[in-house]
């Protein structure tokens, strides 16, 4: 009876080390990106827009002067089409490896994105320059070109 006992806590001891909660979601490639950095924040700002069915999240992670460019164009395929002049149907996106700097105490970034995706059956490959501000200890994207 002590044995199986013993067996019991053994295995209740090995399960519950196994599970150490829910793990840190952070951005990029490999999910590695601090969620406190530029990079972090540009990534997340697109994926709302090319991923999600409404511009909500994006607002969230712009300046003022970018939300109200957004909301100009309502909805998710105009800003596509009319600010970013990239429209897919699935994307892939990536910062620049070359862009390491420290931003901890910045207070505006440039940050290169790498763009891969798919639209319509063709494959399409582009680049984006994001202007980040930090505002109230967050960063924010304010603007998007091509340089």
């Amino acid at each position: 009876m002590f044995k199986s006992v013993y067996l019991f806590a053994l295995v209740l001891v090995a399960i519950s080390a196994c599970n150490s909660g829910e793990p840190k979601k952070g951005g990029g490639k490999f999910g590695m990106l601090d969620t406190d950095i530029p990079e972090y924040t540009a990534i997340q700002f697109f994926e709302h827009i090319y991923h999600d069915k409404t511009l909500d999240g994006s607002f969230k992670l712009s300046s003022p002067k970018m939300q109200r460019l957004l909301r100009s164009y309502h909805t998710n395929k105009s800003v596509q089409k009319h600010i970013l002049n990239m429209r897919f149907d699935t994307v892939k996106i990536q910062p620049s490896t070359r862009s390491a700097g420290r931003n901890e105490f910045a207070k505006e970034a440039k940050i290169s994105l790498f763009f891969e995706g798919e639209l319509n059956g063709d494959i399409f490959k582009d680049m984006r320059v994001i202007e980040l501000l930090r505002i109230d200890n967050k960063w924010k994207v304010d603007s998007v070109s091509l340089d």
